[in-house]
């Protein structure tokens, strides 16, 4: 997408649910409700799990900023001490579980596999 482009909301809908799915994955649970109004909530992280009313754990953001956290471009301390990220709960803090993506590195600095060669040709593992 284009700098300054607005993206299309279902396509914002649809980026906000697959990484709030992967942040359940990484964080399996039901203590804390992470919710990005007005795309999706999700309940993740081990503890005592919320059933009934308002749970006691809670983060709540918008998309931009969720985007933002998911990439590492933006720290989920820095972003509550700013304000955009709203969390409350003695369980609600998700630095351990962010980023969500990998940041996308030059193919020089990947580390080596057994299937990628290594500088000298031979293949790693061999």
């Amino acid at each position: 997408m284009a700098a300054g482009e607005v993206p299309d909301r279902a396509e914002v809908r649809d980026a906000v649910r697959a990484l709030l799915i992967r942040l359940r994955e990484r964080a399996p649970g039901r203590s804390v409700e992470v919710r990005v109004p007005p795309y999706a909530a999700v309940q993740c992280v081990a503890g005592p799990r919320h059933t009934r009313g308002t749970p006691p754990n809670v983060v709540e953001t918008d998309a931009e900023t969720f985007f933002l956290l998911a990439t590492g471009e933006l720290g989920f301390s820095e972003a509550v001490a700013a304000g955009r990220v709203r969390a409350s709960g003695v369980r609600a803090d998700l630095t351990p579980y962010l980023p969500l993506l990998e940041s996308a590195r030059p193919s020089d600095e990947w580390p080596e596999t057994p299937d990628r060669p290594t500088e000298s040709g031979h293949q790693s593992g061999q």
